[in-house]
């Protein structure tokens, strides 16, 4: 499972003309799937995702927390992220999870942020969405939680 980290001042998600998803301060989430991800996989990244220190304390290192700092979460579901792109010049999707399998992922991911941490907002899964943000920093951060890690 991978989760691009971006902390953000705002972001939203955009399908069809209709905002589905939008958050002020915090961060925004890109979430990928990978073949094998499993709850265990789900468990190990909501906790990372929701301690993950990206925030700026009174002396201005990163220390704090989203939830330290009362933030926002947009999580925004994007297969791309989990293709090989070692090789050529198109990327091989193999690696990514089918998409049946991947949308149920990502809603149960979804709830179990939802459940430690109520202030979040998510895109569509399957849609063709336009996702804006004001990255503050710019802050990005490549999480990654394999299936195998202990």
């Amino acid at each position: 499972m991978i989760c691009l980290i971006q902390r953000a001042c705002h972001g939203k998600v955009d399908v069809a003309g209709e905002t589905v998803g939008e958050i002020g301060y915090g961060m925004v989430v890109l979430v990928g799937f990978q073949r094998g991800d499993d709850s265990s996989t789900l468990e190990k990244m909501a906790h990372r995702l929701l301690h993950y220190r990206l925030f700026a304390d009174e002396q201005d290192r990163m220390n704090l927390n989203v939830q330290q700092i009362d933030g926002e979460i947009l999580l925004v579901p994007q297969f791309t992220l989990a293709a090989d792109t070692r090789k050529g010049l198109r990327p091989n999707f193999t690696p990514a999870a089918p998409p049946k399998v991947a949308a149920e992922l990502f809603e149960r991911f979804a709830q179990q942020v939802r459940t430690r941490w109520p202030k979040i907002a998510t895109g569509r899964f399957g849609a063709h969405m336009q996702v804006s943000l004001c990255n503050d920093g710019p802050v990005t951060f490549w999480l990654q939680v394999d299936p195998s890690d202990g």
